[in-house]
């Protein structure tokens, strides 16, 4: 009897205190009243049946009720097992067991702890990440002057370029609870589970923004959801089309509403993030109308100042030579992502380590682009007369490219194979560029063509290594007179869209012939150049052969011998 006064006793001490506490923290605990009065009623309702149970005991005599107490553990442990096995059914059949999106968690935008000094290499795109982020915490002045706070942010760019870094950062500074997600998670077998996980998403991001002011959704790979929807004749649709459809839906939804007393009510102030690596063109007109994705970040690949920088940050997290030129590594490392140069570094310190070595070289690195660029070395069986071919043809290129090429430098030459070659003269541009002018692309054919020439001046016959360079220059040469208008007649235009039928023979013959003029004319130069330069070509076939690659400084110094400095370094 005391014992059951004790229990009783105990309980009503506990909800007073919960009372208690909700009246200290008065917003927080109608926030979670509002969204959890479900678990009140029903301790409410255990606490009822547990009373009338200990009254119900109380009124037996003492020999049934010793024999209700020795029975009670095995009902418990029934009634146990058979919840059990009903939640279980319920959820994965009669429920939404197929619709769960898993239990995610959020994430406090302090805890998320990315500051805008992490966020390397996109110096651009952080000035409007920054507006963004006044935007948001500023967004009662906005709505004071009549304006809309932000619903939607749209970040495209290529992989690997912080898009997702970016998003933490902008969490962070606006110290708002994090909800990320990946487009593909809401895609299923079956039509309405994704739209079901959105509804999800969303309730949880207003439970947090009712709490905490907003809330940030976070969602990668948006166009797994996001792409152009489809409609069939039939009446059916695609199951993306429902869940895109769900996420127009909540994101229209997202309206704010003012209270009796004018205040703003803050568990609208939910801005989603999506991010995708897709063309915009490929997204859905009604997503990314205003009103939805308001704003758009476009991530590029980083600058050469932001490849200095992203090289400096990750080599100051590992022991490293302090001679290590940076800027030249910058300079090698064109079109790379923040995630290829994190890369870069982090395979430089396997091969550092499996050399048994503290700290890291230039060498080291340059191994990793290698491995990165090019592929692992992995040993053939070549003849003699098979490895002097292949060193003869990597030269001729080399040489042609070092010459003739505007915007290319030469980095690597080898003989050793890789990725399913014999061989392999490794070039970039200088710098960025965005669009290859004539000359550029008649260099690149002309380089194309170098290997099978001179093969042809050295042995007199050619080999099927020939095969893809040929495939490149004629691919490039189409391009140039089929849709740049480069060819010498008067064919502006791109031929390319106009459908095969509507052009007649003679015209197709016409743009072929121009295209093969081009091949012929750079094939012309190129023997010209060779032939002129033949010194040069057996140096470098000799050099190959002796040492298997070359590497920059090698080249140039050979070069340098010969009065050489190439189209951009000199006459």
């Amino acid at each position: 009897m005391n014992m059951f006064l004790i229990i009783e006793l105990v309980l009503y001490l506990a909800m007073i205190t919960v009372l208690g506490l909700g009246l200290i923290f008065s917003r927080k605990f109608r926030m979670y009243f509002k969204f959890n009065w479900t678990n009140y009623a029903i301790i409410l309702v255990v606490y009822a049946l547990v009373r009338l149970a200990i009254w119900g005991m109380m009124s037996l005599e003492s020999f049934y009720m010793k024999l209700t107490l020795a029975q009670l553990p095995m009902q418990i442990l029934l009634v146990g097992v058979n919840a059990a096995i009903f939640v279980y059914f319920y959820s994965t059949v009669l429920g939404r067991g197929f619709s769960k999106s898993g239990k995610k968690s959020s994430i406090k935008g302090e805890e998320v702890n990315v500051k805008w000094s992490d966020v390397i290499g996109m110096e651009n795109v952080k000035a409007e990440a920054r507006e963004v982020v006044e935007l948001i915490k500023d967004r009662t002045r906005v709505k004071k002057i009549g304006g809309k706070i932000l619903r939607g942010i749209l970040m495209l760019g290529p992989p690997g370029c912080g898009k997702t870094y970016l998003a933490k950062a902008v969490a962070t500074e606006t110290g708002l609870p994090f909800l990320a997600m990946s487009g593909s998670e809401f895609v299923e077998v079956f039509v309405g589970v994704g739209a079901s996980r959105v509804r999800e998403l969303f309730k949880k991001a207003r439970q947090l923004a009712y709490g905490n002011g907003g809330c940030i959704i976070f969602i990668d790979e948006l166009d797994a959801i996001a792409r152009k929807r489809v409609f069939s004749a039939f009446g059916g649709t695609e199951e993306t089309n429902s869940t895109q459809n769900q996420l127009l839906a909540e994101m229209d939804g997202l309206q704010e509403r003012e209270d009796k007393s004018g205040e703003l009510k803050s568990e609208q102030n939910i801005i989603v993030i999506g991010a995708t690596n897709s063309p915009e063109d490929n997204l859905d007109k009604a997503l990314l109308r205003p009103g939805r994705f308001d704003r758009k970040l476009y991530i590029d690949l980083p600058s050469l100042d932001d490849r200095e920088k992203l090289f400096e940050y990750y080599l100051g997290k590992i022991e490293h030579d302090p001679k290590i030129d940076v800027a030249r590594l910058a300079r090698k490392a064109v079109y790379k992502s923040p995630a290829d140069i994190e890369n870069i570094i982090r395979e430089a310190a396997l091969i550092a380590t499996r050399e048994k070595r503290d700290i890291i070289t230039l060498d080291d690195i340059s191994e990793a682009m290698e491995r990165v660029d090019l592929g692992l070395k992995h040993k053939l069986n070549v003849t003699p007369r098979e490895r002097e071919k292949t060193a003869y043809h990597e030269a001729g290129h080399l040489v042609v490219l070092y010459i003739l090429h505007p915007t290319d430098d030469v980095f690597k030459a080898s003989i050793i194979p890789r990725r399913g070659t014999l061989g392999v003269v490794h070039h970039q541009p200088r710098e960025e560029v965005f669009t290859h002018d004539k000359n550029r692309l008649l260099a690149d054919i002309k380089a194309d063509l170098a290997g099978y020439v001179s093969e042809k001046i050295k042995f007199d016959t050619t080999s099927s290594g020939v095969a893809m360079d040929f495939k490149q220059a004629m691919s490039i040469a189409h391009n140039m007179v089929w849709r740049y208008g480069m060819a010498d007649k008067s064919f502006l235009g791109d031929y390319s869209v106009i459908p095969e039928g509507q052009i007649s023979e003679k015209v197709k013959e016409e743009l072929n012939e121009e295209t093969s003029k081009i091949i012929q004319q750079c094939l012309k130069e190129v023997e010209e150049l060779l032939t002129k330069e033949r010194e040069i070509l057996d140096r470098f076939a000799r050099e190959l052969l002796e040492k298997e690659e070359l590497d920059y400084d090698e080249i140039d110094a050979i070069f340098k011998e010969y009065g050489k400095f190439g189209m951009s370094k000199g006459s």
